[in-house]
């Protein structure tokens, strides 16, 4: 099967909700028979954390569901991304103006926010679980466990689509 669709989490510092997104989506992708179709990657707005693994807390808490964070690594937002990614979807609207703000005017239409694609929550945003305790990270796997189920739906409904 041909890689159809590539779909990019970001948040500000790529070590909380952007790889939490990651790692919950490639778990729903995987139990869906779709890794060969569907790839998937976050990054941040800010280099802060380059090169660093997620958050201790949101590996904890993500394995706590069965999701492993562990290979993955912190990176920037990078001009390729928007020519490459079909989906660059923001965890919040900081950083959906962020990415606004350096993404090529062509690829504008790809921008979106996460929770867009939310099933179930009225909120818009993940908040930031970083400077809270551990129940912050429970609360973003809620959401974006709801959030992942609404985005590959809707990707297969495109792919139902287009073919």
């Amino acid at each position: 099967m041909k890689m159809n669709f590539k779909v990019l989490f970001v948040c500000m510092g790529n070590i909380c909700r952007s790889p939490t997104a990651e790692g919950v989506f490639r778990h729903q992708v995987a139990a869906a028979g779709l890794s060969d179709w569907i790839e998937v990657d976050s990054a941040g707005t800010h280099d802060y954390h380059v090169g660093a693994s997620p958050d201790r807390r949101a590996r904890h808490a993500a394995m706590g569901r069965g999701y492993d964070l562990e290979a993955l690594c912190g990176r920037q937002v990078a001009e390729q991304d928007f020519l490459e990614f079909d989906y660059i979807l923001a965890m919040d609207k900081d950083n959906l103006a962020n990415l606004q703000r350096i993404c090529p005017p062509q690829y504008r239409h790809k921008l979106g926010l996460f929770m867009e694609y939310s099933r179930h929550s009225v909120l818009l945003e993940v908040p930031d679980p970083y400077y809270g305790g551990g129940q912050g990270f429970e609360t973003v796997l809620d959401m974006v466990e709801d959030g992942a189920a609404g985005l590959l739906g809707a990707i297969l409904a495109r792919k139902d689509k287009t073919g």
